[in-house]
Formats: structure tokens, sequence, C-alpha cells
């Protein structure tokens, strides 16, 4: 029995949450790798899992030996990529999870510059606006627009990310312009459904004091380049990260709106587990992400004009 195939084997088995899902993440016959994860019991003399027929559970020596395995693996890939370093460029694979919108608009030259920088790195990137498992799914690290509170992970600040309320000119002329937040409640209004509450937008006024509006939604849509478009359209107000909505702003197609109002405050972060050893190219990776949008966001400065903000 090789036992580092074995417990690489094992802790694949443990991150999938079965062994058809490690099987095929990769690329082996399910018969492969449960005959492997045997293997390792027999040779410990121990129980790993817990077997039912819908799911496996970690004995208590199961996850003493996943959290071992983790930091023996991680330091095996560390001494690799150390002594490779001393040759050259990064290499190997790098998984990451980002939202959908911010992904495809910042993204997308931000990896391909990456790429060019060090183009033995292999990427595999997920577009989506869930809230993806990092462990569970095996990502290497993922972008969050959030208020973070996972104690679990380790998160870097990228950016910040602002929120704006914008409408078209169409719009403004046929229903007025909102003069406060609470105006808000009588407009038509477009909101992003993966908020906490979907109905409700929250603020601090010019004092600082925070406030709530609860909002009437003529449409909801789980993505932020979707609900743009409609207020382009002139089908209500959304509430938009600039990041999504500065090249409308300067195009004319949309105003901002109520420029003096802080929305609630988000950031893109870079989180990766709490592993002894980050990966060089994780650390790499997440050190340019971080000089690429240091200081003001470029898709800030869409309001630094007076005469775009009312």
């Amino acid at each position: 029995m090789d036992r580092f195939e074995a417990l690489e084997n094992f802790v694949r088995v443990v991150e999938a949450g079965s062994i058809s899902g490690a099987a095929a993440r990769v690329g082996l016959a399910k018969s492969a790798v449960s005959r492997r994860l045997a293997d390792l019991e027999q040779h410990l003399g121990v129980q790993l899992f817990r077997r039912t027929t819908r799911r496996m559970d970690l004995t208590d020596t199961g996850r003493s030996l996943y959290e071992r395995a983790l930091r023996l693996l991680a330091d095996l890939q560390e001494t690799e990529l150390a002594v490779s370093s001393e040759h050259g460029a990064l290499s190997g694979s790098l998984r990451v999870a980002a939202p959908l919108s911010f992904g495809l608009l910042h993204l997308t030259d931000a990896v391909n510059t990456f790429l060019r920088q060090h183009p033995e790195i292999r990427f595999d990137l997920d577009f989506n606006d869930r809230q993806v498992d990092i462990l569970q799914e095996s990502f290497d690290v993922a972008i969050r627009i959030a208020d973070l509170d996972d104690s679990t992970l380790i998160a870097r600040r990228i950016a910040p990310v602002r929120l704006v309320a914008v409408a078209s000119p169409d719009y403004l002329r046929a229903h007025g312009t909102p003069d406060n937040p609470q105006a808000l409640a009588a407009h038509r209004c477009l909101t992003y459904t993966h908020l906490s509450d979907p109905g409700v937008w929250r603020y601090r006024d010019p004092a600082g004091q925070p406030a709530k509006v609860r909002i009437q939604a003529l449409l909801r849509a789980n993505n932020g380049d979707f609900l743009r478009r409609a207020a382009v359209d002139g089908h209500g107000i959304a509430l938009q990260p600039l990041f999504i909505c500065y090249r409308s702003i300067e195009q004319g197609e949309l105003v901002p709106l109520l420029t003096d109002c802080h929305w609630h405050q988000l950031s893109a972060f870079a989180v990766y587990p709490q592993t002894r050893h980050l990966s060089q190219r994780v650390r790499a990776f997440v050190d340019f992400l971080q000089a690429r949008f240091a200081g003001v966001p470029y898709w800030e400065r869409c309001l630094e004009s007076p005469a775009l903000s009312r």
C-alpha cells in the first residue's frame, strides 16, 4: 500500500462526502477509491467512517486522522513548491470560485494578466453567485462579496464594495426622483435575492444613524447584472454595487441617487481554509489581487463628478 496515496485518497473522500464523489473528482473507478480506503483502515487497524446506506460520517479517529493528513499533505506540497520555485515560475492548479458578475467584469483581465506572468499555472474557475463550500468542493480560494462572519476561514480584503441606488433617466422622468431613502418605499424597486432580507434596504443617514426602508420589489433576481439591465430599461430603482453599474453611470444610462446616504457596506474578500501552509500559488494570486485593486477601485471613479451626484 502506498501510504501517501492512501492518505490523499482518504482526504478526497472526506471532502467529497462520499466514495463516488471522490472517484468522480479524481477520475478513478469507485471500486479503486473504496479499495484504497479499506486498505488504509486495515493497515491502521481502525474504523475511519461510520457507514449507513445514505451517508458516511467520520469517527473521532477519522476526524483526527483527517486533520493530521491535511497538515502532512500541505507540508509535502509546500516542500515540492519550495524546491520548484528555486528554478523559476509558479506551477500547478488553482481552483477559484467567484460571484458571476464580479468574476466576468473584473477577474477576466486579472486572471489573464496573472497567467501571462505565471504561464505554468492552470486555472479552474467557477463563476456563480451561490456561496460555495470551499472545503467540501475543494476550492483553493473563493472571492466573496459580503460581511464575513465565518471564523473557520481566513479572509483577506481585496477591495471595498460601495452600494448605490440607481435608476434610468426615463424612470425618473416618469416617476420622480426620491429625495430621501424613505421615499423609496413608494417606488418600483429591483432587488437582489441573495440579500439576507431582499425586501429591506439598510443604510446610515448623513448623520451616521442606522436606518432601513422596506421596498416594493417589482422584480427580484439572483444576478446583479440582470438587475442593472432592468434598471437601464426603466423598470425601477436598483440598489447596486458600483462594480456592476459604474459603466452605465458613466454612459448616462443610470443616475446615482441619494449619494449622501451610506448603504450597507460590503467588501470583496479572498477567502481560503485555515491550513498550516498556504500554497505559494494561492498566496501569489491573492497578493496579486490585493495589489491590482488597491486604493480607490476604478469602478468608484464614476461618482467623482459632482454632475453625476444628486
